[in-house]
C-alpha cells in the first residue's frame, strides 16, 4: 500500500493532511522531531519517523519505501535549505511525487521574507527532477488563533491589515486539497491557488466571529511599526515578526484578493467559510 511521508504533521495543515489520509485509508508517515508530541497529537497509532531538516540521514531514512511525500516546512530562517535537504532525500529514495505546500505570493527575490523563501523552495522542488505538485495556499484562517487571548481579554483583533480583503482559507481545506492530489486528482508539474470562499476584510471577519463566539468582536488596524515593536516586546525573534509584517503588507496590495475553484475542483467540496472555522475551531478554544 501507498505511504505518505507528511513533513510538519503536527501543525495546522499537517495534522489534519495525516487525518484525512488516514480516513481515506492511506497510511501516513508523520516525520517528527518530537515523538512525544506527535503522539499526543496524532495519536498513539501514528506511524513516526523521528528526524530533522538538518539531518540528511534521518531524512533518507524517513522517506526510504515511500511512493509520496507532502512537504510542509515551517517559517525558520533556514526555510530554504531545510526545504532542498527534505526534496533532495525524497528524490534520492525515489519518492514519486513530491505535494509542496507554499503560499500565494512566492516570489524568488519579492522583498517580503516569506514570500521569497517559498519561491526558492518552489525553484529548488522544479529543478529537483521530481514529479511534483505546487499548493500555494492563501491566508490560513488558523492564523486567526493567535489573536484568542485579546478577543477574550478586550473583545478585539489588533493585525495590520487595513482595508484589505483577503481569500483565507481554512487549514483543513488545505489539507483535504493535498491529500486528493496525492490521490491523483491534480497533474504532474501544475501549481494550484487555493482559496477560501470569499475575499474578507478583517472588520468583516470580526462581525462573523462576533455570531460565532456569542461575544462582541471588533477589528482594529494597527501600524506596522506597532505591530513590529508588540511582537519583539513579546519576545517574538526579530526575523519571525518581521516575516508577519511582510505577510500583511502582502495582503494589503492585495496579493490575496482574489478566490479561485480549486477547493472545490480537488476535492469535491465548497471551501468551508470564515464562519465555519470560527464555530467548530475557534469556539471550543474560547470555552476552557
Amino acid at each position: 500500500m501507498t505511504t505518505v511521508v507528511v513533513t510538519g504533521a503536527t501543525g495546522n495543515v499537517g495534522r489534519h493532511a495525516v487525518s484525512e489520509l488516514r480516513r481515506r485509508g492511506i497510511p501516513p508517515r508523520a516525520l517528527t522531531r518530537n515523538p512525544e508530541r506527535a503522539t499526543a497529537v496524532l495519536g498513539p497509532d501514528a506511524d513516526l519517523a523521528q528526524g530533522d531538516f538538518t539531518d540528511p540521514a534521518s531524512l533518507r531514512a524517513a522517506f526510504s519505501g515511500a511512493e509520496q511525500a507532502f512537504l510542509i516546512c515551517a517559517n525558520d530562517p533556514r526555510q530554504v535549505e531545510n526545504a532542498a535537504q527534505a526534496i533532495e532525500a525524497a528524490a534520492t529514495a525515489g519518492v514519486r511525487r513530491v505535494v509542496l505546500l507554499s503560499t500565494v505570493g512566492a516570489e524568488v527575490g519579492s522583498a517580503k521574507t516569506f514570500a521569497d523563501q517559498h519561491g526558492r523552495i518552489e525553484h529548488h522542488l522544479r529543478s529537483a527532477g521530481i514529479p511534483y505538485v505546487i499548493l500555494r495556499s492563501a491566508f490560513l484562517m488558523s492564523n486567526l488563533l493567535g489573536s484568542l487571548p485579546t478577543i477574550g481579554q478586550a473583545g478585539r483583533i489588533f493585525l495590520p491589515a487595513d482595508d484589505a480583503r483577503v481569500a483565507m482559507i481554512d487549514p483543513r481545506d488545505v489539507a483535504a486539497c493535498a491529500v486528493s492530489v496525492l490521490c491523483g486528482r491534480s497533474g504532474d508539474g501544475e501549481t494550484q491557488v487555493i482559496t477560501g470562499p470569499e475575499a474578507i476584510t478583517f472588520t468583516e471577519v470580526a462581525g462573523r466571529l462576533s455570531t460565532a463566539l456569542g461575544r462582541a468582536v471588533e477589528y482594529v488596524s494597527v501600524p506596522d511599526e506597532a505591530t513590529l515593536a508588540g511582537m519583539l516586546g513579546a519576545g517574538m525573534p526579530a526575523w519571525l515578526a518581521e516575516g508577519v509584517v511582510g505577510v500583511f503588507q502582502l495582503l494589503r496590495e492585495g496579493a490575496n484578493d482574489h478566490t479561485t475553484d480549486s477547493v472545490l475542483r480537488l476535492t469535491g467540496h465548497a471551501p468551508r467559510s470564515v464562519d465555519d472555522f470560527a464555530r467548530e475551531l475557534m469556539a471550543p478554544l474560547m470555552t476552557r
